[in-house]
């Protein structure tokens, strides 16, 4: 990675060693190709060939899961803040003390203007949007808009089918895994909307989108008790709000890569 990357995020390159982190962010593996497939059915002719040749010919799913895998190399650190937001239970992102290394929405924010700038580098351009493609992920996933105390449900321990796990990852991965489908099966089998529907969903700012989460957040963890062992009724009762978030991310994330070509 070039030095100029860093040009862009100045004032986020504080670099720590992640002991103050607090929440693990992803949707699973799976859950960032659903909403990279989803986003794709939704692209315009126009974005899609220069997200093409931005990206080098690889889809929106091979690419989803980027910000993830860059986390194993040190001199990415300064962007681990970005797929994620401390929020009290009771409050919206507006009442929120911010983060001073940034987080999900400064990410997002910042990406956006990497690759809308005429002086951004073809490099740059697609290192950020790698980026936003795995952000707006994020963003719609319950538990990265969770609580600092626990670490984003890292720290919330339940039993997923008899065996440790916690709140973030059952809903990050272990709902996903269990219901055995492919992230092409699950993009292909997404709920069928109709275009007023669409256009709601693609309504609002990443700020309203955010807080439309946190409300799901809410949920969360009003239904859940502590050590609990969630098997086949959980799933039962929450899997659809997973296949809906992945949904609402791939559409969102198209009206923005729209938006941008």
């Amino acid at each position: 990675m070039k030095l100029k990357l860093f040009t862009y995020f100045a004032f986020f390159i504080i670099i720590s060693n992640n002991t103050n982190a607090t929440n693990e962010p992803k949707w699973g593996a799976k859950g960032h190709r659903v909403v990279g497939e989803i986003a794709s059915k939704y692209l315009k002719n126009k974005t899609k060939k220069a997200i093409k040749k931005i990206l080098n010919r690889e889809s929106l799913a091979f690419t989803s899961t980027f910000a993830d895998e860059i986390k194993s190399d040190r001199r990415y650190d300064a962007f681990y803040t970005w797929h994620y937001i401390n929020m009290p239970m009771d409050a919206d992102y507006d009442a929120t003390k911010r983060n001073p290394k940034g987080d999900l929405v400064s990410g997002i924010e910042q990406c956006i203007s990497v690759i809308k700038s005429k002086t951004s580098s073809n490099e740059d351009k697609a290192f950020y949007l790698k980026l936003l493609i795995h952000l707006i992920g994020d963003l719609h996933q319950p538990l990265h808009i969770g609580l600092a105390e626990d670490k984003g449900g890292n720290d919330f321990k339940v039993q997923w089918f008899y065996k440790d796990s916690n709140l973030h990852k059952v809903w990050d991965t272990e709902m996903i895994e269990h219901y055995g489908m492919s992230y092409s099966e699950l993009a292909d089998n997404a709920s069928y909307l109709p275009k007023e529907t669409i256009k709601n969903i693609q309504k609002g700012t990443i700020i309203d989108w955010v807080n439309q989460t946190h409300k799901l957040t809410k949920e969360i963890y009003n239904n859940v008790s502590p050590n609990a062992n969630l098997k086949y009724s959980y799933s039962y009762q929450n899997f659809n709000t997973v296949r809906s978030q992945l949904q609402i991310a791939g559409i969102r994330l198209a009206k923005i890569l729209n938006t941008l070509f």
